[in-house]
């Protein structure tokens, strides 16, 4: 997937929220908290980069194409240089799940006023 096509998708998630922070960058938010980024070519933090479950940070953040997020990895988040090394389904699946496990971590009251 190109930059564009990511934040099309993202922005059609479930109470998902699009703001440009920190020099250009693209931030998707759900319920205020960070879930992607998209940053300018030529901006440190990687090209993509979005939260991974936590189970899954350790094999992710060292498999081909990923990377530990610059400045984020502490929090499991992972980074994709080139975005097209995955398929459009692998993208909008870890991009989906990103989504899934910042909105399992709102508080209830806040996921039932999102309609999540």
């Amino acid at each position: 997937m190109t930059p564009k096509q990511i934040d099309r998708f993202c922005s059609t998630l479930p109470a998902a929220t699009r703001t440009v922070q920190w020099e250009g960058v693209i931030v998707f938010k759900v319920g205020g908290k960070m879930f992607c980024l998209i940053a300018p070519e030529d901006h440190s933090v990687g090209r993509i980069s979005f939260k991974s479950a936590p189970q899954h940070y350790d094999a992710l953040s060292r498999s081909p194409g990923f990377r530990p997020a610059p400045y984020l990895a502490r929090a499991k988040w992972v980074s994709v240089d080139d975005p097209k090394v995955l398929t459009v389904a692998e993208m909008k699946a870890y991009l989906e799940r990103a989504h899934a496990v910042i909105a399992a971590a709102l508080p209830k009251k806040k996921r039932a006023e999102l309609g999540l």
